[in-house]
């Protein structure tokens, strides 16, 4: 039984990275100034965040169902008797409901799974399912495994500015134009549905400082008996220095782990802005 692992560039993996590894990607679709472009493969991240920061219009969406369900042909098309997709969260996109409604023409063959996940810790189920797959476990199986440990994970995630989260009405006016006089950098968290506000430092590295205090602290309570654990480093920050810099503190921090960067997947920087950066953390299973 022949089991294709299917994502979307949610997870950091882009087509390019999917073929070398052997995972079918499906590229979100990003909206620039009212052009259409595709999460990289016409974009590349650090275009995508420029964009951002010189003040373009964006916004993104979820794949078209056409274009699943052209995927989906396509794996079986290649000899596989079975795909496993894993779209980012159902609590930050309606990827997932649209997916299962499209799969029910497939019956068992496409199993979409609800991980819960986004960024760094969706790519960490993502390598994870291909595991499974090479193993030959079946797709059935693979989706009820992802779907058990999907809650195993935490994000944290910086924002240098409350700019983005007033455009995309997750804050009023006024708390953005204070928040950016007091110098404020939220803290936010997310474990499954959605990003929730952690803390408000006063700074950029009081704000880095605190995340990598607390993902230490969930670090201790996510390790597992054998003590592995999956750390990803992401960020949009536009300069190269500064994401170098930030990817080597999130190593300093966690010296005994496997430690990866990715670039901040756009459908998050779109809200956060650029120069906005996040620790994931997941067991490894």
């Amino acid at each position: 039984m022949k089991t294709a692992i299917l994502t979307d560039s949610n997870s950091g993996i882009f087509p390019e990275e999917g073929e070398r590894l052997g995972i079918f990607v499906l590229p979100m679709p990003v909206i620039l100034d009212g052009k259409e472009y595709f999460e990289g493969v016409n974009l590349t991240p650090n275009e995508f965040y420029q964009h951002i920061a010189e003040g373009a219009d964006v916004s993104t969406s979820q794949p078209s169902p056409g274009d699943v369900i052209s995927m989906f042909d396509r794996i079986f098309s290649e000899g596989y008797d079975e795909l496993v997709y894993i779209p980012m969260s159902s609590g930050l996109s309606s990827s997932y409901q649209t997916a299962q409604m499209l799969s029910e023409e497939y019956e068992e063959r496409a199993q979409i799974v609800d991980n819960h996940r986004i960024s760094v810790t969706l790519h960490d189920s993502v390598l994870y399912a291909k595991s499974l797959a090479d193993q030959g476990i079946r797709a059935k199986e693979i989706r009820v495994a992802l779907e058990a440990t999907a809650m195993d994970s935490m994000i944290y995630l910086g924002v240098n500015t409350l700019k983005y989260l007033k455009k995309n009405g997750r804050c009023t006016p006024t708390v953005a134009t204070l928040g950016d006089v007091l110098n404020i950098k939220p803290l936010l968290i997310c474990q499954g549905g959605r990003f929730d506000r952690c803390c408000l430092p006063r700074s950029t590295s009081a704000c880095q400082k605190a995340l990598l205090e607390r993902a230490s602290n969930m670090a201790d309570t996510l390790r597992t008996s054998s003590g592995k654990l999956n750390i990803g480093a992401a960020s949009s920050f536009v300069c190269s220095d500064a994401e170098k810099d930030w990817e080597q503190q999130v190593r300093k921090a966690f010296p005994w782990e496997n430690v990866h960067y990715e670039p901040l997947s756009f459908s998050i920087a779109c809200h956060t802005g650029p120069n906005a950066f996040g620790v994931g953390i997941s067991r490894q299973t």
